[in-house]
C-alpha cells in the first residue's frame, strides 16, 4: 500500500472516532448549534458583538451550550435565565468549580485557597 492511502486511512478513522465522541456525549447537554470537529463554534461567533451573535443562536432556548474549540460551555442568555439559575435555584449554581493547575501541581484539592462546601 502506497503511505499517502495508509495516512488518509488513518486520518478518517481518527476523524470518525473524533465524531462518535462528540456525539456520544452530547445526550448530556443542551441543545444548540452544531459545532465544526476541532474548531467547534468559534467561527459562528462574532467576537466583536458576542451579545448579536448569541441572540441568533437563541433559537434553541435562552440557555443553551456553545462549543468553544472541543470545550462544551452552557450559555445562559438574557435577565430571565440568569435569575433563574442564580436567583431561583441559586443552591445548585453556589459552589466553586475545581482548579485544575492547582490539582495537579501541588497534589491536593486546594483546601485553604479554593475551599468550599464540605471543607470550607
Amino acid at each position: 500500500m502506497d503511505l499517502a492511502v495508509v495516512l488518509v486511512l488513518c486520518l478518517s478513522c481518527l476523524l470518525l472516532l473524533s465524531l462518535w465522541k462528540q456525539s456520544s456525549g452530547k445526550g448530556k447537554l443542551l441543545p444548540g448549534p452544531t459545532p465544526l470537529l476541532i474548531l467547534g463554534n468559534i467561527l459562528q461567533l462574532d467576537v466583536k458583538n458576542i451579545s448579536k451573535s448569541l441572540n441568533s443562536v437563541k433559537v434553541y432556548s435562552p440557555v443553551f451550550t456553545v462549543y468553544f474549540g472541543m470545550k462544551p460551555m452552557v450559555v445562559l442568555h438574557g435577565y430571565e435565565a440568569v435569575k433563574e439559575a442564580l436567583i431561583d435555584v441559586g443552591e445548585e449554581f453556589s459552589g466553586r468549580g475545581s482548579f485544575r493547575v492547582l490539582e495537579r501541581t501541588t497534589k491536593i484539592d486546594g483546601r485553604c485557597v479554593f475551599a468550599h462546601g464540605q471543607h470550607w
